[in-house]
């Protein structure tokens, strides 16, 4: 799984410097308000489903039906949504009024369904799958994007085919790897994660928003060009995060199965290895950024230097708010866990309608960190008193150090033996 997501950070690394040296800021921005508003269809679309199945996993009679549900309900809700995002975008209340915006909202319901089939897969602790799934997607995106900026055909527009096309691409990859057949889903459990999904979903809503909603105020209250900065500063944050996510996924099938207090122990543990990894990967990241950026971008995006560092304490606060809502999704109280990342949005939304205007991107990213910091700060304080853990129990040890040595060293060997497997095939024979 940490393989496949190294193929992914490259892919991806690539495909957002050739947009960035192809498309300059203004294009950046106008390509990242287009997606955002795609991205965000697609969180309020799925309606929370994914964490009914979390909830209902502990009976393996169900296992067989919810992969069934995944796949119909994604569809259904996916496409309620995206018709709705269309008709907005006529009527000229969307972010964007561009053409493009209706092209990319036909990925909605291949989004909404890649969310529900991902959360099978890692229930069956499919973890090789999904990332197989996800890497064959990005190269969807990636080779053609590719081949365009190679003969100077990269706009706009085909950025956003490209990027539509891979969403669609990675959704068929999931349902031949989870395969939901025969598909015969059950009603009674539809309606019923329909009913449980709305609970949690104003929390997982406002969580998204939270992450999205800086990219819109500052289209609204800045210019697109300051768009496309910050959001290279963030792009870069969330490659660094994926080593985080790579254990906060492979923590969810013990976090789901057993008593609480086993998933309490898995969910402490996953905080601090991720507090640890996400630290060092983004301290590193946050160290070389002042070069890193107009080497790799180009001078024209030296100003995403800033916005990074501001954003950065942050995105290692926002790598363990995952697994602790894991946890939390199985307590059963779904308005209590959606009032804490409702009431940081609305603190997010407020803080930076009084920043931007003064600070542009830069203020963006403190209003990020400090609103991602309080959350982190509630849902943790939450979560050890639900565990009955003390504070201690989220911070690092040695063993943690030695555990995620132990899994970089069987990483590498890994490589090492894939690389040594790749050179006997393709070195002839001597003589």
């Amino acid at each position: 799984m940490a393989a496949g997501r190294v193929v992914m950070l490259v892919l991806a690394a690539a495909t957002g410097v050739l947009i960035a040296h192809t498309l300059r800021p203004e294009g950046r921005g106008t390509y990242a308000i287009i997606t955002t508003t795609a991205l965000t269809a697609i969180v309020l679309g799925h309606l929370s489903v994914e964490r009914t199945q979390i909830f209902l996993w502990g009976d393996p009679g169900r296992h067989h039906r919810l992969g069934v549900n995944a796949l119909f309900l994604g569809m259904l809700l996916g496409t309620l949504t995206a018709a709705a995002g269309v008709v907005l975008t006529l009527l000229g209340l969307m972010p964007s009024r561009s053409p493009l915006l209706c092209l990319a909202l036909l990925a909605v319901p291949f989004g909404v369904t890649t969310v529900n089939l991902t959360g099978i897969a890692l229930l069956r602790s499919r973890m090789e799958a999904v990332s197989r799934c996800m890497v064959a997607g990005a190269l969807v995106q990636c080779v053609p994007l590719m081949v365009l900026a190679g003969t100077g055909g990269l706009t706009v527009g085909r950025v956003i085919v490209c990027w539509t096309i891979s969403l669609i691409a990675t959704c068929l990859f999931l349902l031949a790897a989870v395969r939901p057949f025969p598909l015969r889903g059950d009603g009674r459990l539809a309606l019923r994660q329909l009913a449980l999904g709305s609970r949690y979903h104003v929390g997982l809503v406002a969580c998204h928003l939270m992450t999205s909603a800086d990219v819109l105020l500052l289209n609204a209250l800045d210019t697109v060009a300051a768009v496309g900065l910050y959001t290279v500063a963030v792009t870069l944050l969330f490659q660094t995060r994926v080593p985080a996510e790579v254990l906060t996924q492979a923590a969810l099938p013990r976090q789901a199965v057993g008593d609480l207090g086993d998933a309490g122990h898995v969910t402490a543990r996953t905080v601090r290895l991720n507090l640890l990894v996400s630290s060092v990967f983004i301290g590193v990241l946050v160290a070389v950024s002042p070069l890193l950026i107009p080497l790799v971008y180009g001078r024209p995006f030296a100003g995403s230097v800033a916005p990074l560092l501001t954003l950065a304490p942050g995105a290692v606060a926002l790598t363990l708010l995952r697994p602790v809502e894991q946890y939390l999704v199985r307590t059963a109280r779904p308005l209590a866990l959606a009032s804490v990342p409702a009431g940081a949005l609305v603190l997010n939304i407020l803080l930076n309608v009084a920043v931007i205007p003064r600070w542009g991107a830069a203020g963006a990213g403190a209003v990020s960190t400090v609103t991602y910091a309080l959350m982190a700060a509630v849902e943790m304080a939450w979560f050890l008193r639900a565990a009955r853990l003390p504070v201690s129990a989220l911070l690092p040890r040695a063993a943690d150090v030695r555990s995620l040595r132990q899994a970089a060293r069987r990483l590498v060997r890994r490589f090492r033996r894939a690389a040594g497997r790749t050179g006997g095939r393709t070195t002839p024979p001597p003589g």
